[in-house]
């Protein structure tokens, strides 16, 4: 009897030793806007970190689109349910910093718990846009990408184009349509994200500015500028090609990518991340090229900036909580998970190192429009017209955008007037911010 006693007592002592054990992880939560396959590569993201250690264990949430998780996000701190970490898209950047007493930067995660970091292991045109204008990183990216021109190589050749010398300028592109459109194409290009591409970017590529204070990273009193020579000649340029089918319309965001996968537009700008989609859609064999640029204007081409998004920590948990944290950034930013990350989503690398691996696995050579977005990243130090925007409600400010562009499109208005009136009503929503978060 007493050795039976002793055996269920053993039972017990260990029973509750692995309880205590378990008990003792520490739970993290991570709340992301990445659904079907890239939702699947978060979760085997989320698997990896958690086999690779046992003190914490990754929890990752889907809670829908950008603005649902951004939504969800705000609405959880206000009651103190917080994740420990979101995903929020660029254009909520201003609106994350404005969050006062909300937000953990990541420079200071990583120095508090002491975890090694070094900025410049990451690439300063992605890192750019999340941080702070003395060069701090507020928040860690994860998915960024940036636009390049997708061209369909049998278009050319039925045009009589070299397939290795793409347009590099928007006169270039129009002479190239113009072929095309004689060898039988209904449209010489289309775009994707227009706002995004022919304003945001295209400022960035030739270095004008979008709005004063270094794009809004010097302070709220930001003012658009949007509407300036380069950025009024562009958009009146591509409303007037309209007329020969060189330039169509596709509609917002990238409801017009069947024009390209389709073989109607010979030519389109996207995002670098769109590769993959275009990949599995087209029956046609096609490359990418940096974004074509106006020649005449001085300083063209300079780089391009990053859409996408980036994973911001909340205020309200433990020390032993953002250890964790802390943790898992260093494990997301490590060459082997970033280059996989990299080469299965066609997002950008975040790190020199993911990328210098990449290309040593001979990653590029075969798929070489894969490297196209970083080399026109990379291309020149960033200014402060190019390595960014931080303005606040963005998001409403690029439906302004849109109507605007569509008006212009239509013949409605020209472009000097469709984005002087965006420009009116988006600097009523800078005060508006700016009142709210002085």
């Amino acid at each position: 009897m007493a050795i039976y006693k002793k055996a269920v007592l053993s039972v017990f002592v260990l029973f509750f030793f692995f309880t205590a054990q378990a008990l003792a992880v520490i739970e993290i939560q991570w709340w992301h806007a990445m659904g079907g396959r890239l939702g699947e590569k978060v979760k085997e993201i989320t698997q990896g970190f958690n086999s690779k250690q046992s003190k914490y264990k990754l929890i990752q949430v889907y809670k829908g689109n950008y603005a649902d998780t951004m939504t969800a996000g705000i609405a959880a701190f206000r009651s103190n349910k917080q994740p420990h970490f979101m995903q929020v898209f660029e254009v909520g950047t201003a609106t994350m910093m404005a969050a006062k007493g909300a937000i953990y930067p990541v420079y200071k995660l990583m120095d508090d718990t002491g975890e090694p970091f070094d900025s410049n292991a990451y690439l300063s045109t992605v890192t750019g846009y999340y941080t702070s204008s003395e060069g701090k990183m507020l928040s860690m990216p994860f998915n960024s990408s940036t636009p390049v021109l997708f061209y369909n190589e049998e278009a050319f050749k039925k045009a009589g184009l070299d397939v290795n010398k793409p347009p590099k300028t928007w006169p270039e592109v129009a002479t190239y349509a113009r072929k095309m459109i004689k060898a039988g194409y209904k449209c010489g290009f289309s775009t994707a994200w227009i706002s995004w591409i022919h304003l945001e970017n295209f400022s960035a590529w030739h270095n004008v500015p979008v709005g004063t204070k270094s794009n809004g990273f010097d302070g709220l009193d930001t003012k658009y500028v949007l509407n300036g020579p380069a950025q009024v000649k562009h958009i009146q340029q591509l409303a007037d090609w309209q007329k020969e089918k060189i330039f169509v319309y596709g509609g917002r965001r990238n409801l017009g990518n069947a024009k390209f996968s389709s073989g109607e537009c010979a030519m389109y700008t996207e995002s670098s991340a769109g590769y993959a989609g275009f990949k599995k859609a087209a029956k046609f064999k096609f490359r990418t090229s940096m974004l074509p640029y106006w020649p005449d204007q001085a300083g063209a081409p300079q780089n391009t900036i990053i859409g996408g998004a980036s994973l911001w920590v909340l205020r309200g948990h433990s020390p032993k909580e953002y250890a964790g944290v802390a943790k898992f950034f260093s494990y997301l930013s490590s060459p082997a998970v970033q280059a996989d990350w990299h080469q299965f989503t066609g997002y950008l690398p975040i790190t020199h190192d993911a990328y210098t691996m990449t290309k040593g696995q001979g990653f590029y050579e075969k798929n070489p429009g894969m490297e196209t977005a970083l080399k026109q990243m990379t291309l020149n130090k960033p200014t402060n017209n190019s390595r960014g925007l931080r303005f606040g409600s963005f998001l409403q400010m690029r439906g302004f955008v849109y109507n605007e562009l569509e008006a212009i499109f239509n013949g409605k208005k020209t472009a000097k007037k469709g984005l002087g009136d965006a420009v009116a009503a988006g600097n009523k929503l800078l005060r508006r911010f700016e009142k709210a978060n002085k």
